[in-house]
């Protein structure tokens, strides 16, 4: 079983990390892989280039045994459409292992206007996590495959939706390089190590 939580993590912060920490473990993931996105097609391009991006990414898993910085995005060309990474996780683990899709419930609102969203759900599970000012509507095209159960997803490769609240840190990326543009400290809303380099390399002071 695979986990993805997919991002432009610009910066990465303790927001996206705590959700990825509590998916894995509500599952029983050992591989929970993040996947910063080279070209999002659904938000701004990012500040901080690829390689930066994936280098803060690194830092901050890299004492967590279940999370893994995965950086596939980064090498292909073009916009990096989720459809395109899921398939290539689903060509590497084959048709049986479950893998399981971390998206926020905003991002799970406009789910239909993403790029071959039909396909998606061939190939993954939704597991979608609660933020604060959003909840899920109790009823929708996805009610049918609505999920209560973790071992639905678990025992399945793809298909089902799963709803799931975790712990709700109020931090966003763009809140953190506006912070940083205006020389305040946003030290304990992102990892000591990601803050380090964001410093030495003079990341965010200019927006």
């Amino acid at each position: 079983m695979i986990g993805i939580l997919g991002g432009t993590f610009d910066p990465i912060h303790h927001g996206h990390l705590r959700t990825a920490l509590e998916v894995a473990e509500h599952f029983g993931i050992a591989d929970m892989r993040l996947i910063p996105g080279k070209v999002p097609p659904h938000r701004p391009q990012p500040v901080a280039n690829a390689e930066q991006r994936l280098a803060m990414l690194q830092l901050a898993v890299a004492n967590e045994a279940s999370l893994h910085a995965d950086e596939r995005e980064l090498h292909r060309e073009g916009y990096s459409y989720s459809v395109d990474t899921l398939a290539s996780f689903r060509a590497e683990v084959g048709d049986e292992c479950p893998i399981l899709f971390t998206l926020g419930v905003d991002a799970f609102l406009a789910f239909q206007t993403w790029h071959r969203w039909e396909a998606i759900l061939q190939l993954t599970h939704l597991v979608v996590v609660h933020r604060p000012g959003y909840s899920l509507p109790p009823a929708g095209w996805y009610t049918n495959r609505l999920g209560t159960n973790p071992d639905d997803l678990c025992s399945t490769p793809a298909g089902r939706i799963y709803s799931l609240a975790v712990t709700a840190l109020d931090i966003s990326s763009t809140r953190l390089r506006a912070t940083l543009q205006q020389g305040k400290n946003p030290r304990y809303l992102l990892p000591d190590s990601v803050l380090d380099y964001i410093q030495s390399h003079q990341l965010y002071c200019e927006i």
